[in-house]
C-alpha cells in the first residue's frame, strides 16, 4: 500500500494529513472551514483515495494559511507515497461537468512543478472561503507534489459549481496518474527518472 502521513506545524497552522493512494480507506476531513472540507471530501471521493486531514489554523485572520498549508502537506504526502514512481501511468486528465459548468484538469507527475489555472471565480466568497485562494491551494499542491497541473473552467456561471468541478476533476485525474501499470518497466520516462 502506498500510504503516507505528514504533520506540519508553523506559527500559523498545525496540519496533519494521511493519504492512502491505493484505495478509499476512509475520508475524514476537518479544517475548520466548511466549504474547504466539502472540496477535499469531493477530491478524495472522486479520486478514490483514503484521506484524513486535521488542520488548525488562524481562521480568525482568514482561511488562506490553512488552505495553502493543507495543499503543501497533501502534495508532500503524494510525493512520499509514490516514492520513485515506478510503473505509475504518470499522466492523467478528466473532464467534469457540474450542472452548467464544464471543467478540465490534466496532470503530469513529472517531478517538475508547474500550475496553469484558468478559471474566473466571480463570487469572491463562499461561506467563510475566499474563492481566490482556490488557485493558491492548487499551486501549493502542485509545487509540493512536483507535478504539472493544468486546470481550466471551459464555461459556466456559478462559482461554487466551478470550484467543485475543479476539485472533482483533480481527484479523477490524479487517480489515473497514480495508477500502477504492470506493463511499464521502471518509470514512464525515457530519462529513467521522474
Amino acid at each position: 500500500m502506498r500510504i503516507a502521513n505528514i504533520t506540519r506545524k508553523t506559527n500559523e497552522t498545525d496540519i496533519f494529513v494521511e493519504l492512502n493512494a491505493d484505495q478509499e480507506s476512509g475520508i475524514d476531513i476537518d479544517t475548520g472551514n466548511g466549504f474547504f472540507n466539502h472540496m477535499l471530501t469531493l477530491f478524495a471521493k472522486h479520486g478514490r483515495f483514503g484521506l484524513i486531514v486535521k488542520a488548525k489554523g488562524d481562521l480568525d485572520v482568514d482561511a488562506h494559511h490553512t488552505v495553502e498549508d493543507t495543499g503543501i502537506v497533501l502534495g508532500e504526502c503524494f510525493k512520499k507515497a509514490l516514492g520513485n514512481k515506478e510503473q505509475i501511468e504518470r499522466y492523467g486528465d478528466a473532464f467534469v461537468p457540474m450542472d452548467e459548468v464544464l471543467a478540465h484538469v490534466a496532470i503530469d507527475l513529472s517531478g517538475r512543478s508547474y500550475l496553469v489555472f484558468d478559471a474566473e471565480l466571480d463570487n469572491p466568497k463562499l461561506g467563510d472561503f475566499e474563492t481566490e485562494i482556490t488557485e493558491d491551494f492548487f499551486q501549493a499542491l502542485a509545487f509540493a507534489c512536483e507535478m504539472n497541473l493544468h486546470m481550466r473552467v471551459l464555461y459556466g456561471r456559478n462559482t461554487h459549481h466551478k470550484i467543485e468541478a475543479l476539485f472533482k476533476a483533480t481527484g479523477r485525474a490524479m487517480r489515473k496518474a497514480v495508477t500502477i501499470n504492470s506493463s511499464i518497466k521502471g518509470v514512464n520516462s525515457t530519462k529513467g527518472v521522474i
